[in-house]
């Protein structure tokens, strides 16, 4: 296993090994749209978490604050709000999601275009699941930038 890294010690075109969770979410949104390099395993673990909690602190809103202003009855004017808020998350991370999905499967040395087996019924999730969760391999430093 690799030591970890220093955030400084680390371009963004190389993995940070042994990312912290601030650094992950940092290189996340710095390479916004970089679908070329690798991303380690704590990099696309410490996001996956992050979204993770994003989500589950909107349902928290949503379920205690959707309802106010329309008397308990379906959604009120704030869960509307609230859902064009998620709706717009969920826009503004879904290319870096899937860049970040194409360099983690770049650093188990598998090509991105792997990314859509999970569009196969009842395996394809489980098939990228096994591969996000592969160490990384050296052979993997092909897709760096040259």
């Amino acid at each position: 296993m690799t030591a970890p890294q220093s955030p400084a010690s680390a371009p963004l075109d190389q993995p940070l090994y042994g990312a912290s969770f601030g650094d992950a979410i940092r290189r996340f949104f710095k390479k916004y749209s970089d679908f070329t390099g690798r991303a380690s395993r704590s990099e696309y673990w410490w996001f996956f978490l992050f979204a993770i909690i994003v989500a589950a602190v909107y349902e928290i809103l949503l379920l205690s604050l959707g309802t106010v202003g329309n008397g308990g009855r379906g959604l009120g004017p704030i869960g509307w709000i609230l859902i064009v808020v998620y709706i717009v998350w969920v826009l503004a991370i879904l290319v870096p999601s899937l860049a970040l999905s194409w360099r983690r499967l770049h650093d188990a040395n598998f090509p991105g275009p792997f990314f859509f087996l999970g569009f196969i019924p009842f395996v394809g999730g489980i098939i990228l699941l096994v591969f996000y969760l592969l160490p990384a391999k050296p052979e993997g430093a092909r897709f760096d930038r040259r």
